[in-house]
């Protein structure tokens, strides 16, 4: 597997394709593995794919800290270290996080910011809805988190999925195989609870300091329509937080949606690459 050192951490990525790059960062509880099918696409359209293992994420370098402005920085390092000098940064869950970081952080690399699944933080307002969907931040960032998925067989793995993806019912357990197999490396999985300790001193969490920045790069937000927690008028109350383009894609899918419905995401991801390729 093809490494870069980007922020001071060695990373593992998947690649596929040659042309103009497309960074692709993946959530929690996931990894890479859960682009493999828009990697094939976008290497068929013309794109260099590539899906970096985020940091303490096996077999990345086990490193915090786990902020997102840490890992705003290391997508823009891992841009440099691939030798784009600007690139598209496609970001789920802790992904998007990192994607609207880095936007902030470091516009000029970035040609197109698309997001999944989290409209920009600082338009995520505190209600009963959404205190209750993010309790996982709580339950995460206990001493021992780790500890209690692994004792549980990582079943909590699979109820975050069903949890986050409502709709999806036949969820199959090769879904989560991949993420399970990373989380049972030795520190991984403590390292990805991690970012809910780092995050979540209050609920919501408290905005890092990119997250406070308007941002200026043309950015697309992808919303599932049948996400159990954050519905798509938030996305679209989230415009003032951006000076430069925004769209928002409503799809069917809950949180995983690119994994649940690819037939749908997969195009769209693809209308909005090739839409931005063009422009100067």
């Amino acid at each position: 597997m093809p490494t870069a050192r980007a922020n001071g951490i060695q990373f593992s990525y998947l690649e596929a394709g040659s042309g103009p790059l497309v960074l692709l960062l993946h959530g929690f509880p996931d990894t890479a593995h859960t682009w493999d099918r828009t990697m094939a696409e976008l290497a068929s359209a013309g794109f260099h794919a590539v899906a970096p293992f985020l940091r303490g994420y096996h077999p990345t370098e086990l490193a915090g800290p786990y902020d997102s402005d840490t890992l705003g920085n290391d997508a823009l390092g891992l841009i440099e270290a691939l030798g784009g000098e600007r690139a598209f940064v496609v970001g789920h869950d802790w992904g998007a996080s990192a994607g609207y970081s880095a936007a902030a952080l470091g516009p000029e690399r970035i040609r197109l910011l698309v997001t999944l699944a989290v409209p920009h933080p600082r338009s995520i307002r505190t209600t009963p809805r959404t205190l209750w969907g993010f309790r996982h931040f709580l339950r995460l960032r206990r001493p021992g988190a780790a500890a209690w998925v692994r004792a549980g067989g990582m079943a909590y793995i699979d109820e975050l999925w069903r949890r986050w993806s409502p709709a999806w019912k036949d969820l199959p357990a090769s879904e989560t195989a991949q993420v399970k197999a990373a989380f049972a490396e030795p520190g991984c999985l403590e390292a990805a609870c991690a970012y809910y300790a780092t995050a979540a001193a209050s609920i919501p969490p408290k905005l890092p300091p990119s997250h406070r920045k308007d941002i200026a790069v043309p950015t697309v937000a992808f919303a599932g329509e049948d996400d159990s927690i954050i519905t798509t008028r938030t996305y679209e109350k989230a415009r003032h937080c951006f000076t430069g383009s925004y769209e928002v894609v409503a799809v069917p899918g809950g949180h995983f949606m690119h994994r649940e419905h690819p037939e749908v995401f997969v195009p769209e991801l693809r209308r909005v690459l090739e839409e931005a390729k063009v422009r100067p």
